[in-house]
């Protein structure tokens, strides 16, 4: 449409311009922030397994273990089940065994914690008690962690031991051979370390480094939750930015959208 008075669109056109940078602008910022408050919603990071793993829990249940740190143990397992994360489970003093494949739901945990409860007496009595009596092989408690994890063809496996580290003296070339092939295999390992001593300490982190050790869970040991507990609250903060995103998307396309003419009507052509 031809027209002769192009200049009085001029302050439209200047605030068209301001509206989109204020609107634009505002919904890039509010992304920004949706994008780094969801970052901080991933439900597997709890700095025992790493993030997005299925990880095997390597639970060292030799007698030591079950008499002092017995607490320790409840706590770090009660924390996966809050934690929601896949996870197996292999316990061990001189021979192991499978007690939960990889993948299983953490809730499963619940009967081992229950199990590792101290009774009136203040000893802990499990079905393990009486069976992990030998020497502590750590070497093949890890190996068959990795075998679980190659067998079923997990690709983002990782492996937790909590322990006290110490293993018996004709094992320590062989659980550095297997910690060894385990890293080559590109598995993180993490350690809940239970009162290790200095050389313990030192053979596994000079393998994997002082990174791969955890901190000990502290406070008291709650009992175990029912199924339906552990239930997360809603991402208030995510969906109020993500109705505020959308708001100003909407602003834009009512306040800042480009200005429509009418269209000149088309002459029929004579007769």
């Amino acid at each position: 449409m031809d027209t002769h008075d192009a200049a009085s669109f001029r302050p439209a056109a200047w605030r068209t311009l301001a509206l989109r940078l204020l609107f634009g602008g505002g919904a890039i910022a509010l992304l920004a922030a949706a994008v780094l408050s969801a970052r901080q919603l991933d439900p597997r990071d709890r700095g025992l397994l790493p993030t997005g793993t299925t990880g095997v829990v390597v639970l060292d249940l030799s007698l030591s273990i079950l008499d002092d740190q017995s607490g320790v143990v409840r706590r770090t397992l009660q924390s996966l089940v809050d934690s929601d994360a896949p996870v197996g489970v292999v316990a061990f003093s001189d021979v192991p065994y499978e007690l939960l494949p990889p993948g299983t739901p953490s809730k499963e945990l619940r009967p081992i914690i229950r199990l590792l409860t101290p009774t009136a007496s203040g000893k802990v009595v499990s079905p393990w008690s009486d069976t992990f009596r030998a020497g502590t092989r750590i070497s093949s408690a890890l190996q068959l962690a990795q075998d679980m994890l190659e067998g079923d063809h997990v690709k983002d496996g990782s492996i937790l031991l909590v322990s006290d580290l110490e293993t018996s003296p004709d094992d320590v070339p062989k659980t550095a051979e297997v910690l060894r092939s385990i890293k080559r295999a590109g598995t993180p390992v993490r350690l809940l370390a239970l009162g290790p001593s200095s050389d313990a300490r030192a053979l596994f982190g000079g393998i994997l480094g002082d990174d791969a050790f955890t901190p000990l869970a502290e406070g008291p040991v709650r009992k175990p939750e029912p199924p339906d507990a552990g239930r997360r609250p809603l991402p208030l903060t995510l969906l109020v930015l993500a109705g505020l995103f959308l708001l100003a998307l909407a602003g834009h396309e009512r306040y800042a959208g480009r200005l429509a003419l009418p269209t000149a009507p088309r002459r029929r052509a004579a007769a």
